[in-house]
């Protein structure tokens, strides 16, 4: 807006550049006009011209953002603000009313915006539909979750059938072939299975191939081979197959025994009677072999929950197998410290520097799982093993006490033979059964982390990195520095389940050159 004065003085013309106000002109008499006269008319046009200035921005505001601004400041009304206002109204009032038992719904969204048009829905129909589409959506997607992790539960529990039929064909092996029957170790080599300057590892498994893989990673990632003892301990039924695979298929400089439970003259049913119960009790059975969806109330489980439930009623947890580790000071009374590996293992790093780690009287060097830089792996207290509102549970056990974890153990024989662990574990499995499992659901690991309570010595995360069997977005690299990794639940490597990105850091020790491994048609994936 532009003040304009002729040089006579005899005019003033007010314009405006947006065209609002095209011209206003004040023409001054030539003879008879004062300077008062002219003062008061400048000082009227000082008023006037601010209210000009802000009508002309409130058009041009307009014009440029759409009318959203212009409305309120001149006073029009807007109806898009009621609409949304009424529609959340009547969201309100359809979320608390049941929905229609006559409703019928669409199987997709294009499919509800064609039956808007053609019926020509009242706003509070469409909201029906839309809210009944969702609930149907939600239940139909949480039944397919559950359906999925029983699923993968009952994968996880099967034996695959290449597997099964390595079990077989070097079972018949054994039977037909002298090389595949031969001593393990050799007779000369005997004395050293006892021999504590050497490496002594324990591993308990009834899967051949999982066996072998930890014992070639073992070896082969050792900077001394020659100072390795593994003590592979197997079922009755696995024994001939597993003996057929280390006696073809020598670790050498490597020294392997084989054994079978059956063989220990230690285990029998007077020293490990609670054993024997679990194993045997039809309640126990039925709970780890039976109807895993029976008596659960899925509508009040989330799925994560019921996935912890399904893994701890694998079918593994009863088996003498799993509890053999407790038992370890008897099974070998001339070692005074052994490494436990568990068949879902893989050595990366060579481990001999573990036999250096001074215990300090401790029992067992474990890594705890209470702290790490994956808060869903390495997250796990006690109250994440037991039930506390079981007095017995409250009573003797504290919450927040930092869990450790099995896998791979460095064991003080030693040390545990002056303790009474042992009787402890037996104990605290008497009572569960006698609760009906309500102290613990999970396996063979609470129980251990009653009985070495104050017998554990924490070791440094990077020598045992866990949840390669549960947990898919695990770090690459962080797989890649661990000295051990473990594929601790369902997602097993050798299972099809298992997480593709991972499986390579497993594959990699199968020796699929091996005529047993291409005639059961095991391959490389």
């Amino acid at each position: 807006m532009q003040l304009h004065f002729s040089p006579s003085m005899r005019s003033i013309t007010i314009s405006s550049s947006n065209g609002f106000i095209d011209l206003m002109k004040i023409r001054v008499a030539a003879r008879h006009i004062s300077y008062r006269t002219l003062f008061h008319t400048i000082l009227i046009l000082a008023f006037l011209l601010p209210f000009v200035f802000i009508l002309t921005a409130v058009v041009t505001l307009e014009d440029c953002l759409g009318r959203r601004l212009g409305p309120k400041l001149l006073g029009r009304v807007d109806d898009s603000g009621r609409l949304v206002k009424d529609f959340y109204k009547i969201l309100d009032q359809v979320s608390t009313e049941d929905i229609p038992a006559d409703l019928k719904l669409p199987d997709s969204f294009s499919q509800l915006v064609s039956e808007m048009k053609n019926n020509q829905y009242d706003t509070k129909t469409f909201a029906f539909m839309l809210r009944a589409m969702m609930e149907k959506f939600e239940r139909e997607i949480r039944e397919s979750k559950f359906s999925e992790l029983m699923n993968k539960h009952f994968a996880a529990s099967s034996i695959p059938k290449g597997i099964h039929c390595l079990s077989l064909r070097l079972t018949d092996e054994y039977s037909s072939n002298a090389h595949a029957r031969k001593q393990l170790p050799p007779p000369e080599l005997l004395p050293l299975l006892s021999d504590n300057s050497y490496h002594h590892f324990v591993l308990s498994s009834d899967n051949i191939l999982a066996a072998a893989v930890v014992v070639a990673s073992t070896v082969q990632s050792s900077l001394k081979p020659e100072k390795i003892v593994f003590h592979v301990i197997t079922d009755k039924k696995t024994y001939a197959g597993m003996h057929s695979w280390f006696a073809l298929n020598p670790i050498s400089p490597a020294i392997i025994e084989v054994k079978s439970v059956h063989q220990f003259d230690w285990l029998t049913r007077e020293n490990v009677p609670v054993l024997e119960a679990v194993e045997n009790q039809n309640g126990i059975r039925n709970y780890y072999h039976g109807n895993h969806i029976a008596g659960a109330n899925l509508s009040d489980t989330t799925p994560r929950t019921f996935a912890s439930k399904l893994q701890a009623r694998s079918p593994k947890y009863i088996s003498l197998l799993n509890h053999l580790r407790i038992y370890l000071p008897e099974l070998f009374p001339n070692l005074d410290k052994v490494v436990f590996l568990d068949d879902d293992v893989v050595i990366q790093r060579d481990l001999s520097p573990l036999w250096e780690i001074d215990l300090g009287g401790k029992v067992n060097g474990a890594v705890e799982t209470c702290r790490g830089e994956d808060e869903w792996v390495m997250s796990k207290r006690f109250k994440n093993y037991f039930n506390f509102s079981h007095p017995l549970v409250a009573k003797n056990l504290d919450p927040e006490e930092c869990a450790w974890a099995y896998g791979m153990n460095i064991f003080d024989l030693s040390a545990w033979r002056k303790t009474n662990i042992r009787d402890t574990y037996h104990s605290w499995l008497k009572e569960n059964l006698k609760s009906n499992l309500t102290i613990w659901k999970l396996g063979t690991l609470p129980p251990a982390l009653i009985a070495f309570k104050g017998h554990v010595h924490p070791i440094d995360p990077s020598w045992h990195m866990l949840g390669l069997g549960y947990q898919n977005r695990t770090d690459i690299e962080s797989v890649k520095k661990a000295a051990v990794i473990h594929y601790n639940g369902q997602s097993k490597p050798w299972l099809q389940i298992g997480f593709e990105h991972l499986r390579p850091f497993w594959t990699k020790y199968v020796n699929y050159s091996n005529d047993f491994v291409r005639n059961c048609h095991i391959l490389e994936s």
